[in-house]
């Protein structure tokens, strides 16, 4: 299936570029998406995002995971091919469910990618700590930054940190202080929903630019 790509390119000259893919809840037009693209195309990172096949065909359940990764490989090759990102290192990543399935995809076989962040990595279930899903992440040799909250109840920003050691790409780790899975933080912290998210894209923009 061809991806349903949307690029935003960047405000100034791109230093960089990116594929980003949604969550499993909603797809790439989901406010949270549209901000994340567009904050980081306004910080020189040229963007592109995608539907995987079960939104585009209206469904609730997400496709099987090879579905999920092929989507994933169509999406780098359509971006790749896109004159938008001409002459970019190129990085992918995404929201939850999105980044992880970029990881595995990675973790597969050699992608043309430059790094990988994800934004929340849903590292078990909620509840669940046993069940874990990071058994692939050793395989990955790409640079990778994970933005994490210290309420996530898919995996705390403490447990990604103990999986470090465990990972033998280069991996950096940005810690949202009392962010939950959406990066929402408690009211008592006197930090606003657009200081937390304007945070977060300065790190990965600033991450992207600077990875080698």
């Amino acid at each position: 299936m061809t991806p349903d790509l949307r690029v935003y390119p960047s405000a100034e000259r791109a230093r960089a570029g990116l594929v980003l893919a949604h969550g499993a809840g909603a797809g790439q037009l989901s406010a949270f998406m549209v901000r994340a693209a567009t904050s980081l195309a306004a910080r020189q990172v040229t963007v592109a995002t995608f539907d995987f096949p079960y939104i585009i065909e209206k469904r609730k359940v997400p496709d099987p995971g090879a579905v999920l990764e092929q989507a994933w490989r169509d999406a780098i090759d359509a971006a790749s091919a896109h004159a938008a990102f001409a002459g970019l290192r190129l990085f992918i990543g995404g929201k939850s469910m999105g980044g992880r399935i970029a990881s595995q995809a990675a973790a597969a076989g050699a992608l043309p990618i430059a790094g990988l962040v994800f934004l929340g990595y849903p590292l078990h279930p909620p509840g669940k700590p046993a069940q874990r899903r990071d058994h692939h992440l050793p395989a990955i040799a790409a640079p990778m930054l994970f933005v994490q909250g210290t309420r996530d109840a898919f995996g705390t920003a403490a447990e990604i940190r103990d999986l470090l050691p465990e990972l033998k790409a280069r991996t950096t780790i940005h810690v949202v202080d009392g962010g939950d899975h959406s990066f929402k933080v408690p009211a008592r912290s006197g930090r606003t929903p657009d200081q937390v998210l304007d945070e977060i894209f300065d790190t990965v923009a600033r991450w992207i630019v600077e990875t080698r």
